[in-house]
């Protein structure tokens, strides 16, 4: 696609022509722009958000303020205390071989960044990297999913009152949309979605030399050893699980359990599934829905795939399709070969996978791609110790899971098919922009006394220099 004959080219040049601009901004005017972001969300749109992802699966109030609200809060609330710091120009060592100079590093603004967020999480998953680009200095354009049409449209207005279209501005359109978007020479390019789409985003960027943070998905598995404390495992599991109906990149995907503790675990899921949502979590007010027809056909296809090909449904399998819900349900006994155990789930659909010995369980772990999230529930540190050191995963939690996206002194994002590069706080700064290097001479050094022509004395001089400096 020749950029003139694309439909953002218009604004991709407007934010071209003012990145200078806004990249010369200084600290107090980035959080300036924070804090009317903050404003926006705790205050002047606070409940229209809760009605737009009402409307759109039936979010929770409770769920939309702890899960999409507070998170982008928390995160400019961290970005305000820390800006100042990461902007100054950081002075770093300088070989004594290079006597006479010094040396800095200028973290620079990437330019113009495009980033495209999924349906998921749409408040958290759009605005959360916004805060990241605005600290940095870059002008942004927004892509959310058009799988959450009333949400979009709602932040496509916030956007336009807080910002200026040549600094910051949001697309909706369908898939068309994003591919016309991924056309254009980004300086850089956020993307939180499935492996397969981060593949298509990667590849339109390398068009480009664009620089791309990939924040994807993948099954993140569960381990819980017979040392763990199982009804608080459980209990645990299943808020992961059946927040935002399951529909969570970093939800546990599947159980790895101890095979003496099946029975018991089975029991426990169904207990807390009750405390929870009730005995019919259809009619329960804290509970999501699967977010559109076309989502809610897909998990309804792999549960009766797994149970034609002999799973055991051991708690809950109810659904209503008329209204895209699905209960919290536990599969066992299910076959490699099913799509249960194949693709990421995306859903509150928990398989339960049974081992006798934990290098049973790591090695099966290690069968798969690397994760995004990988949890442990144990008391045994010899135990923690030796999963962790014989896996990789984007980011585990112990006892625990999902609590590691929201500690924003800690890096967010995945490893090779589950992700590259960080999010939040410093780290989702850092990928907003460009570590550039910066060495000044102030006096005549030892390399200066090294230009042609060479002779045995400039020899003697560089042997002592590989020698001792």
């Amino acid at each position: 696609m020749n950029d003139n004959n694309n439909p953002y080219s218009q604004l991709f040049q407007k934010q071209k022509a003012n990145q200078f601009q806004v990249g010369n901004t200084s600290y107090k005017e980035r959080i300036k722009k924070l804090k009317r972001l903050k404003h926006a969300l705790e205050h002047t749109y606070k409940q229209e958000i809760r009605d737009a992802l009402f409307a759109d699966f039936k979010k929770p109030q409770l769920e939309t303020d702890l899960t999409e609200i507070y998170p982008v809060v928390d995160e400019i609330n961290f970005v305000k205390q820390e800006l100042k710091t990461w902007l100054k120009r950081k002075q770093v060592g300088t070989p004594l071989a290079m006597l006479g100079s010094s040396s800095y590093i200028i973290n620079e603004p990437k330019g113009v960044c495009l980033i495209i967020s999924p349906w998921n999480y749409p408040i958290n998953l759009t605005f959360g990297p916004l805060v990241s680009a605005i600290a940095g200095g870059n002008t942004v354009i927004l892509k959310p999913s058009e799988m959450t049409p009333n949400t979009s449209k709602l932040m496509a207005k916030m956007v336009s009152a807080l910002f200026d279209d040549n600094e910051i501005a949001l697309v909706e359109g369908e898939v068309e949309t994003a591919q016309a978007l991924l056309e254009l020479p980004f300086n850089h390019i956020f993307f939180t979605g499935s492996p397969a789409v981060g593949k298509i985003v990667m590849k339109a960027a390398s068009k480009h030399l664009t620089s791309v943070t990939l924040e994807l998905g993948g099954k993140s598995p569960t381990i819980v050893d017979e040392t763990a404390h199982l009804e608080k495992a459980v209990r645990k599991i299943v808020y992961g699980k059946c927040t935002n109906a399951g529909q969570t990149c970093i939800a546990p995907d599947y159980v790895l359990l101890q095979e003496s503790l099946k029975d018991e675990f089975v029991q426990h899921f169904r207990k807390e599934v009750k405390a929870f949502y009730s005995q019919n979590p259809e009619e329960s007010t804290s509970y999501s829905r699967i977010v559109n027809n076309k989502h809610f056909e897909r998990l309804k296809n792999s549960l009766d795939d797994a149970k034609d090909k002999g799973a055991s449904i051991d708690a809950g399998g109810a659904l209503n399709p008329s209204h895209c819900y699905i209960e919290p349900t536990l599969v066992s006994e299910l076959t490699e070969d099913t799509s249960l155990m194949q693709e990421e789930i995306f859903g509150p659909i928990l398989p339960l996978k049974t081992f006798k010995t934990l290098e049973e369980a790591v090695n099966y772990i290690n069968s798969k791609e690397k994760p995004l999230a990988l949890y442990i529930f144990s008391k045994s540190k010899k135990n923690t110790d030796y999963i962790i050191n014989n896996t990789r995963a984007g980011g585990t939690c112990l006892n625990h899971n999902l609590l590691q996206y929201l500690n924003h002194h800690l890096p967010f994002g995945g490893s090779n098919n589950s992700g590259i590069g960080k999010s939040h706080g410093y780290f989702g700064f850092l990928e907003f922009t460009n570590q550039r290097s910066l060495l000044k001479q102030h006096t005549l050094g030892a390399v200066d006394l090294l230009k042609p022509p060479y002779t045995n004395w400039k020899q003697k001089l560089v042997d002592l220099t590989i020698k001792w400096f």
